[in-house]
């Protein structure tokens, strides 16, 4: 028979309601970016979801828009960190979740302050061969950057956790999430503009995000049953 474990107090010291809440923006903060930058990516003159990566929406005429979508996802990635903090109870990954994801959620804001450079005839007049990279555009892909490599390490860490306690769909799931995520961010580094890299990456954004909506929805309902 299996026997509910019983509730880290500590761990879980805020109210149930509020470690729900928590954990609904974490599940709605994916949903909400792809919306809205597949949005701008269809309707945005001159944009090839081929062939540009979706941070150049972040120049030109509305490119406030997607500044402004880095910054409200990166706001729901940290309070969904909090939500996980709250909802593990203890035991392997359950800091470092926060830590990490609350770092991919940094990493969001950061890019949304700091607009990635013009590049690959995006927006239009832009030389396909343009190199130049400038301050804000060097701090876009360094936040970036940092936010990527704590999403991919919080997928393996938490992988660890769901494998310690014999989940073994959930260690799949966060282990081919990291993984291909790491795929993703090596293949757009190295060969940006690219078409088989930027599908790639999108392929390995998608993915992550379905991974932290369904976790942070998972984590919802077990909660939600501890305490009912």
């Amino acid at each position: 028979m299996h026997h509910r474990q019983p509730l880290n107090r500590t761990a879980s010291a805020l109210p149930g309601n509020i470690t729900r809440t928590l954990l609904t923006c974490g599940a709605l903060a994916g949903p909400i970016y792809l919306l809205v930058g597949l949005s701008e990516a269809l309707t945005r003159p001159g944009f090839d979801l081929t062939r540009h990566d979706l941070s150049l929406l972040s120049n030109g005429p509305g490119g406030w828009i997607h500044l402004l979508n880095f910054e409200v996802t990166g706001l729901l990635v940290i309070a969904g960190a909090v939500g996980f903090r709250q909802a593990l109870r203890g035991g392997t990954g359950q800091r470092w979740a926060l830590v990490l994801l609350g770092l991919y959620g940094m990493g969001l804001l950061g890019s949304g302050i700091f607009a990635a450079d013009p590049a690959f005839g995006f927006p239009p007049g832009t030389p396909m061969d343009a190199h130049a990279v400038s301050s804000h555009g060097l701090l876009h892909f360094l936040c970036g950057g940092l936010g990527f490599l704590a999403l991919i390490a919080a997928c393996l860490v938490l992988a660890r956790r769901f494998s310690q306690q014999g989940e073994r769909g959930w260690t799949v799931f966060s282990t081919v999430t990291g993984m291909v995520f790491l795929a993703g961010f090596i293949g757009i580094a190295a060969g940006s503009g690219n078409r088989l890299t930027v599908l790639g990456f999108w392929v390995a954004v998608v993915l992550a995000w379905v991974w932290l909506s369904t976790l942070s929805v998972h984590l919802q309902r077990r909660v939600t049953k501890e305490r009912a």
